[in-house]
């Protein structure tokens, strides 16, 4: 609705303004044709005046206007003497006994012609038009030429087009604000049919919103439906960390039972042990599920060279032996679309096992690209120096638990939790060979811009 009343507004607002600038403009119009006419008879007088200034009782030309010798008309001509000791009036028949006011005392000022035009009122109180103009025959004298209209016509003539002007302006009016009505129902149309596909969706009869939609509407149905499709994975993801934390459990507490019933003695001991398994089941998958749930979740950026700097000050500290380096692409400042201590959990994982098996030298790449569904990437490098690992090894290395040579210290978890951040963010690691015949961790993540 403001929609439709702001444009109501603006396009009456427009169409007064234009239609008071267009009668102004037509007023101003009919006034300089109604001077072109007084005009005309005035040049007739002039030429007159210059024929027969020696001769006071001279008749004037013919004026070829029946109405100057009709009394009190409304239109009237005259001409005054100036100079000399008696100002000679001599005047039409239709001033009668009547004389014409002059616009010079009434502070009108001259055009650039030498006239002057103006309003005056009349013998019979009848608002008129009047051109005078003062001429000059040498000898003969100095004259005032005066011309003089009643401005019924005129008024009536822009009285009519004011009338149609109004009826024009109204009928469009209206038929700008039926149009604006079906613009503004039409152009929010995709707005109410979203709508209808976000109550579905409360309602749970779609699970997406469904249809299609103009060129500008159609990215906000998409990123709606980005929404709900993160929502719901974010749900998915909290329920399989549960059922796998509840499948965890089962076999400890089988354990306690077991143990309950078959020897008494050792019950105490084992029931320790188990419960410290089912705290670190609990703690990891309650670490999973925080995870999971943040995982895709809007509004997280995180600078991703402060991160990495930080982590090879770090490393450098711990592998003084190794040469640790980063390299980002041009013009790029990768940002990761997630939490700050998972990204450093991932990478300070990869780098870790990059330095323990690395010779001398490790190099962190950093770059940014956009898939096949428009989706940032970004793209973390480690590459080694080390022995590598052949292929049939690297699906092995990524299991949880899984150490593929015991003289390196750790737990063999590393790989395997960076395996599952990095798929609770919709993203993956990969394993192969690096330029210097080393080892290379392609870890994907999410970016945004």
């Amino acid at each position: 609705m403001r929609l439709f009343f702001s444009a109501v507004v603006w396009s009456v607002g427009i169409l007064l303004i234009a239609g008071v600038v267009l009668s102004a403009v037509y007023q101003r119009t009919a006034e300089a044709d109604f001077d072109r006419r007084l005009g005309v008879y005035l040049r007739a007088l002039v030429a007159d005046v210059a024929a027969s200034a020696d001769d006071a009782q001279a008749p004037p030309v013919h004026l070829g206007e029946p109405l100057f010798e009709i009394s009190l008309s409304g239109w009237y001509w005259q001409i005054t003497r100036m100079d000399g000791p008696d100002h000679t009036i001599r005047s039409s028949v239709s001033l009668f006994t009547n004389h014409l006011p002059r616009l010079a005392d009434q502070g009108v000022t001259q055009t650039a012609g030498g006239a002057r035009q103006g309003y005056i009122d009349g013998p019979d109180g009848r608002k008129l038009r009047m051109v005078e103009r003062v001429i000059d025959v040498g000898d003969q004298g100095v004259y005032l030429v005066q011309v003089a209209a009643t401005i019924g016509d005129m008024q009536d003539q822009i009285h009519n087009f004011q009338i149609a002007l109004a009826l024009t302006f109204s009928i469009l009016a209206l038929a700008l604000v039926a149009s604006s009505a079906w613009q503004v129902r039409f152009g929010l149309d995709p707005l109410r049919r979203l709508q209808q596909g976000v109550g579905a969706i409360r309602r749970g009869e779609n699970d997406r919103i469904e249809g299609t939609f103009p060129q500008d509407i159609m990215p906000l149905a998409g990123e709606l439906n980005l929404l709900l499709d993160s929502n719901r994975a974010i749900v998915e993801r909290a329920r399989t960390q549960v059922g796998n934390l509840a499948h965890a459990l089962k076999t400890p507490l089988s354990v306690i039972t077991n143990e309950r019933d078959d020897d008494p003695l050792a019950y105490t001991a084992k029931v320790r042990e188990q419960a410290n398994i089912m705290r670190d089941q609990v703690t990891y998958y309650l670490d999973r599920a925080r995870v999971a749930a943040r995982a895709g979740a809007f509004g997280l950026s995180i600078e991703v060279v402060p991160v990495v700097e930080g982590l090879i000050r770090t490393f450098g500290k711990l592998f003084p032996n190794i040469e640790l380096s980063l390299e980002v692409a041009d013009d790029v400042h990768p940002k990761f679309a997630g939490e700050r201590q998972d990204l450093e959990e991932m990478l300070g994982n990869l780098i870790d096992n990059a330095c323990k098996w690395s010779k001398c030298a490790v190099k962190v790449s950093l770059s940014e690209s956009v898939g096949q569904d428009e989706r940032r990437r970004l793209t973390a490098l480690i590459d080694d120096d080390g022995p590598g690992l052949p292929e049939p090894s690297r699906l092995a290395a990524q299991a949880r638990g899984k150490r593929l040579d015991e003289t390196k210290p750790g737990s063999g978890l590393g790989l395997s939790i960076v395996v599952e951040l990095a798929e609770l963010y919709n993203g993956g690691l990969t394993l192969e060979t690096s330029p210097e015949q080393g080892l290379r961790a392609k870890l994907v993540l999410p970016a945004t811009q």
